[in-house]
Parts: structure tokens; C-alpha cells; sequence
């Protein structure tokens, strides 16, 4: 008789300032043969300069689950609150129109 497979579960911690998160608006992806490299950058309107908030670094098979990840939650987030709109992908740099003036 077969053995049934045991779930293993994994105790995960995060620390506050994790968990109240960054913003980003832009990701840039940068690959090699044994790694992905993925940039989540915070463009804000009328600043010269960017930031990169996280690098993320995976290798190809972690980065391919991920993706399969991203595309199943993008998929039951749609069926519960409709069609995401999206458009062309924005020239880079962003241009958000004139700076405001304080």
C-alpha cells in the first residue's frame, strides 16, 4: 500500500516593516542562464529619478512557479471583480503630465 504524502508546512516569520510593504509601478526584469533578476521600482510624477524599492532574485524554475502563481491569482482575482484593463505598456521614462506646483 501506497503511503499517503505528508504535507510539510513551513513556519514563515515577517518582521513590521515588511509587512507594511513597498510601492511599485514599474518592474524590470533582467535574466542569465541560472538566474532572474526582478526590479520593482517606484516612478512618482515629475521626479528626475527613480527608485528601486526590491530586488528580487530567483532562479529560472522558482521564477516559471511564479509566474503559474501570478497567472492563477491574476485569473480568480478577474472572475471575482471583472476584466482587469490594461493598457500598452507605458514609454519608459513615464511621462505623468506637467509637475505640480506646491
Amino acid at each position: 500500500m501506497a503511503e499517503a504524502k505528508k504535507e510539510q508546512q513551513i513556519d514563515i516569520e515577517m518582521d513590521a516593516t515588511t509587512a507594511s510593504g513597498s510601492y511599485s509601478n514599474l518592474a524590470i526584469i533582467n535574466h542569465s542562464p541560472s538566474e532572474f533578476v526582478v526590479d520593482f521600482v517606484s516612478l512618482m510624477p515629475g521626479a528626475p529619478k527613480a527608485k528601486v524599492q526590491s530586488r528580487i532574485i530567483l532562479t529560472p524554475e522558482h521564477a516559471k512557479r511564479f509566474q503559474k502563481a501570478l497567472a492563477d491569482n491574476l485569473q480568480k482575482y478577474e472572475a471575482k471583480h471583472g476584466e482587469i484593463n490594461s493598457q500598452d505598456a507605458p514609454p519608459i521614462p513615464m511621462n505623468f503630465g506637467p509637475a505640480g506646483e506646491a
